[in-house]
Parts: structure tokens; sequence; C-alpha cells
């Protein structure tokens, strides 16, 4: 058990998440259980309030529970009975769940009485990994607790979420993605009405290539256009193409470290990142383009407060101008159709390029 003012360190990290602040208080004040599921949207707040978690947990007995409490705040942490594990590219690596995670459970803590295990992106676990954990949450050592994070928690084995205690995330609230976002003006107020919640994606739309995403996919809309396909795709291609580059430095640092991987194992694992973020990218062009349709119908209805395209009402006038909200919906719901059919693996650039021709006949 722990004093309830402690509880109150909570706040700052999930200020804007009340339900999972709830469960957590309550987990503290009754004794920590040990394994959980932080399940919720990225840019929620799941790894912000996993570590103020973790924290509490490991100054729980603790000789200085403030010290404990402030190395485990720390990120990196120094703590040495905090692991904290994120995925290395597109996968976790099944040696270091197996060591870093599995293995490491069974060692008694090297101060205090408790250990924290947390996997990042749990969902990136192989079923092998996850395989291999379930014993672990079967049968835990009594002072190890693990944290598993996942934005994607449809995608962990059903007897691994079913043996951790879940602690729900909301998407953030708009007011509190502004906020983070740090910055005035219609421009941040459209990423943070568009970014669904996701203030990681809201920082996306900001940058140099969110803003070239949103450029392509606002000219599916454009009527005088060229093969605005193509612009799309570019986009996502570069957006991949960076991902790939950014996993491929990674894998490096770590085979300098001391991680064992083939050179061929390290080509293979930066190509699957950069392929899931350039299949993410081109997704998410596909809902800007979606949002704008959205937009143009509910301007044209006179509901110009709800418009998530902020910076561009002017555009949205005109394009709005003569155009029923009916047919605007319309040119919505067969983005929506192409985003489904680009989940069953047909080819993109062919779906987009009929995409475009649909649309000019609904706009006809």
């Amino acid at each position: 058990m722990i004093e309830a003012p402690m509880d109150e360190a909570l706040d700052s990290f999930t200020e804007h998440q009340p339900r999972a602040r709830a469960a957590l208080a309550a987990a503290l004040a009754a004794g920590p259980a040990h394994a959980y599921l932080f399940r919720g949207p990225r840019g929620a707040g799941k790894r912000a309030a996993a570590r103020a978690f973790a924290a509490e947990i490991l100054a729980i007995g603790a000789e200085d529970p403030d010290d404990a409490r402030r190395r485990a705040l720390l990120d990196p942490s120094p703590h040495p009975d905090l692991v904290w594990l994120a995925p290395t590219g597109a996968q976790h690596m099944v040696e270091a769940v197996r060591e870093q995670v599995i293995r490491a459970a069974s060692y008694r803590p090297f101060e205090g009485g408790r250990r924290v295990f947390v996997l990042e992106a749990a969902e990136a676990m192989r079923d092998e990994s996850q395989n291999a954990l379930l014993k672990t949450l079967e049968e835990p050592p009594a002072f190890a607790h693990l944290l598993l994070l996942s934005s994607e928690p449809e995608a962990l084995l059903e007897t691994i979420s079913s043996r951790c205690q879940p602690v729900d995330f909301a998407p953030l609230p708009l007011a509190a993605i502004e906020a983070e976002l740090g910055g005035e003006g219609p421009e941040a107020e459209a990423a943070a009405r568009l970014c669904a919640g996701d203030a990681e994606l809201a920082r996306f739309l900001l940058d140099e290539r969110g803003k070239k995403l949103r450029a392509a996919a606002l000219s599916l809309a454009a009527p005088t256009a060229r093969a605005p396909w193509k612009s799309l795709l570019k986009a996502a291609e570069d957006v991949g193409a960076d991902a790939e580059a950014e996993a491929r430095s990674a894998l490096e640092e770590d085979k300098e470290a001391g991680v064992k991987r083939s050179a061929r194992e390290m080509a293979d694992e930066a190509k699957r990142v950069g392929r899931r973020r350039r299949t993410e990218t081109l997704d998410l062009g596909l809902a800007l383009s979606a949002s704008w349709f959205r937009d143009v119908a509910v301007l044209t209805e006179g509901a110009a407060e709800v418009v998530h395209n902020r910076d561009r009402l002017q555009q949205l006038r005109a394009a709005g101008e003569g155009v029923e909200a009916q047919v605007a919906r319309r040119a919505a719901e067969l983005v929506q159709d192409t985003r489904r059919r680009l989940d069953l693996n047909v080819s993109e650039e062919l779906a987009l390029e009929a995409l475009c021709y649909r649309l000019e006949e609904v706009a006809g």
C-alpha cells in the first residue's frame, strides 16, 4: 500500500485521461497487479502514464522513495529495476523479449522490492515472443510487474490480453492537442482537428513531410490536377524511405552495441519498417482527402464551426460553390471505400487511379 498523496503524482501524466487515472490510482491504492495492458490510440499519453505508474511502483518499499521515483521518471531511466523495451524497426526482436523481459523477470530486484518491465508497442511482438511471454504472465514472480502498451490491442493474442488488466486511454481532446502543439493560428488548429486525438499525428501534419502529404491528398479533390494519385503515392514513398533510413541507422547502432544481426536481417527489417510506414502514410493521405470532402459538405450546410481544415476555409467555400452536400458526402464515401480496398492488398496505383475517375464522375 502507498499513501494517497503519492497517487497524485499521476495527475500531470493523465490529466486528460480521467478513466485511466482512476484505474491506475485504484491499482496503487490496492497494490499493483502483475500485468497491465495500456490500450488506446497513439499520442494519447500511454507512454508517459506508464513511466509515472512504473515510478510509483518502484517507490513502494524503496529505501528512498523520492529518489527511486525521480530516477524512474528519467528517460532513459538509470533505475536498475526498470526495463523499458521498445521495438527497433517494425517488430520486437524475439531474443530481446526473451533476454530483457522473460529471463530478466526471474532475477530479484537490485534495490527495493519490485521490478517493472515495460513493453512499448506490444503489438509489434511476433507470435513466438507472445507465446514465450505467456508463462511469465501466468506465473510471474511476486516482485515482477509487466506493463504492455499497445495502440493496436487487437493484434495481441487473446491469451496475452486476457492475462493483463486493461487500462483504457481515449483520444486526446481538441484543447489538449492544441495546447501540446504550443502554436496558434489556423494551421495548428487544423492539425489538431485532423489528427483525431493523436498528438503524434498532429505534429507530423505540421512538419514538411506532413504538409507535402496533405497537399497531395487534397489534390485528389482538385478538378484540374493531372494524375493526382501519383503525387499521393510519391509523398507516401518519401515518408517510407525516411522511415527505412532511420530504422537502418538504429539497427546499425544496435549492432555496434553488441546486438547480433546479419546484414541481410538488418536490411530486411529496415525494409519492413519502410513498407509499413509507407502503407500507414498512404492510408493517412486518403483519410485527409475524405476529411476535405466531408468539410465541403458541412460547410455547404452552414456548419463552419465543425470544419476540420480550418486553415483553408476560402478554398473550401470555392470548392463547395454549386455543389450539393450529398455529392460531397458521396465523394468522401468513395475515398473511404478505397481505403478498405487497399486493406485487401489490391494494386495501390490502380485503386487510386480508379478512385480519381470515380470522383470525376461524381463531380460531373
